[in-house]
């Protein structure tokens, strides 16, 4: 199969074009390197050097493209919420683009979306059906882009697909952007640093590893219409993680107490039951593990 992967070249991408070049596919990765890293990219990949604001009908139009797994974006929540037009333009217009670019070719898209940023505070796991309520600029703006993709299927009958991802974690993270709190820890503690907890530390996530997301973004290719979570389902506070590790690395660490910041979610956890159902699967590695993984990955130093 010919596949584009946008944004291949980053944390998630980079892992699922390795996940498509593993079961034989011919990938091409588009990535105008912003936040990307040409390094990441897997040998076996083609790197095409583009921005996704831009037209990108030309080079759709030579590759010819059977799937396209739509990955590249503004990530960050601050950055969303200072430069919220910045934010639309990656978010909305470029997935504008790149559905345009995917059509004449009629081309499947699964596209990477959010979950703790589009349902807000979560009293249980949160299903595909729960009340939509993003606090930031990027949760609409990704809200934004899984109604394109609806659009798109309803006009054209496309079957496109949205991933909603739960606080992805794993090799080669950037310590920025939503899920970056595992790569902050682990590079801290790596480096003999001090990780700081903000608030009272209770605040819960839903981290799912990356190799698991790569296997429910291939498994979504052919998939029917529609939205899933991509999440584990289970909630890990800020200070079990911190004590997982702890654990992982050895590292008797002792964090530092900041104020809490304004704004933040105290609950996100998602309900990957639907993904089970509609995909045929679940995560599979477990917290201790990805921690372990993730820390090997940065040379597990002594």
């Amino acid at each position: 199969m010919r596949v584009v992967v946008t944004g291949g070249a980053g944390f998630i991408g980079s892992h699922v074009v390795e996940a498509l070049l593993a079961r034989g596919d011919e990938v091409h990765v588009v990535d105008n390197l912003a936040s990307g890293k040409r390094e990441n990219v897997p040998s076996g990949a083609t790197l095409h050097e583009r921005d996704i604001r831009e037209p990108l009908d030309d080079l759709f139009d030579e590759l010819r493209p059977e799937t396209v797994i739509h990955l590249a974006a503004q990530a960050d929540v601050r950055v969303s919420v200072d430069r919220p037009d910045y934010d639309a333009g990656v978010n909305v217009l470029g997935t504008i683009r790149v559905l345009e670019a995917a059509r004449p070719h009629d081309a499947q898209l699964v596209f990477s979306s959010t979950g703790g940023a589009i349902y807000g505070e979560c009293s249980a796991p949160a299903r595909e059906d729960q009340a939509r309520v993003p606090l930031a600029p990027y949760g609409t703006s990704k809200l934004c882009g899984e109604e394109y993709l609806a659009t798109y299927n309803r006009l054209h009958g496309t079957s496109h697909v949205a991933l909603r991802f739960g606080n992805v974690y794993g090799p080669r993270q950037d310590p920025h952007g939503e899920a970056g709190v595992v790569a902050i820890f682990l590079g801290l503690i790596a480096e003999g640093g001090t990780p700081k907890v903000f608030g009272d530390g209770r605040q819960v996530r839903d981290y799912v590893y990356v190799g698991d997301v790569a296997r429910a973004t291939l498994a979504a290719i052919g998939a029917e219409a529609g939205v899933c979570n991509v999440g584990t389902g289970i909630a890990t506070s800020v200070l079990d993680l911190l004590e997982t590790c702890r654990i992982v690395t050895g590292r008797d660490v002792e964090a530092e107490s900041a104020p809490a910041r304004a704004g933040e979610l105290q609950r996100s956890v998602l309900d990957p039951s639907l993904a089970g159902r509609r995909l045929g699967w679940r995560p599979q590695v477990a917290l201790a593990e990805g921690l372990q993984r993730t820390w090997e990955s940065i040379g597990a130093p002594l």
